[in-house]
């Protein structure tokens, strides 16, 4: 991961894109007054980690389900950051930007390199037992999906360098690309800060 960094922050400033960040974040600051009930959790997504960002946010519904609390009297949070971005976006991205190659994402049902993102709606084959929410249906039981705005400019800016494209152009493209409903913030860790001011307690989204 060290050696990961290093190279994302030498060519990042080249490309020019970590002075193109959200200001203020006055819109994301109040997406989080949406954080409801008693139950609260922020999941910290820094690692695709083969989709357990979304496993556990199942598990963390599921559980408290079982043990008598309803989704209305609970919410899962997951800040999508680093490597773990590209679950934010469309197919239509993943597929432009071979976004599976760049972040080192597999598609269970080919074993290449994801064209597509495995857990918006997922498929038979994308987790690995059936009957686990994706992240569409998450967000409808209540979940809330951000995503880190620092590491879209920062990631963008390598592939647009290597892609020899406009880094300004292809950020563009990226944020356009964003799933509905989920929120781009400044960065993932002020959002995992904002997340527990509002009463979320902090776990790690690891396997």
């Amino acid at each position: 991961m060290a050696a990961g960094a290093t190279g994302l922050f030498t060519v990042a400033p080249a490309a020019g894109v970590l002075a193109s960040t959200v200001k203020g974040g006055g819109e994301a600051e109040a997406w989080f007054r949406k954080i409801k009930g008693e139950h609260r959790i922020v999941y910290d997504a820094s690692e695709p980690h083969n989709g357990f960002p979304m496993i556990w946010s199942w598990v963390y519904y599921k559980t408290n389900n079982e043990s008598g609390v309803s989704d209305d009297n609970a919410t899962a949070v997951v800040v999508l950051r680093h490597n773990a971005i590209p679950f934010a976006m469309e197919d239509r991205l993943w597929e432009t930007y071979k976004l599976g190659e760049v972040f080192k994402i597999n598609d269970n049902n080919t074993g290449a390199a994801s064209l597509r993102n495995p857990y918006w709606m997922p498929g038979e084959k994308d987790y690995p037992m059936p009957g686990i929410d994706g992240i569409k249906q998450l967000m409808d039981r209540g979940a809330l999906f951000c995503v880190c705005n620092m590491a879209i400019s920062v990631y963008s800016g390598m592939v647009a360098q290597k892609m020899e494209r406009d880094p300004e152009e292809v950020k563009n493209d990226w944020l356009s690309g964003v799933l509905p409903g989920i929120q781009v913030v400044p960065s993932g860790v002020w959002a995992i800060s904002r997340a527990q001011k509002n009463g979320c307690a902090y776990c790690y989204a690891g396997g």
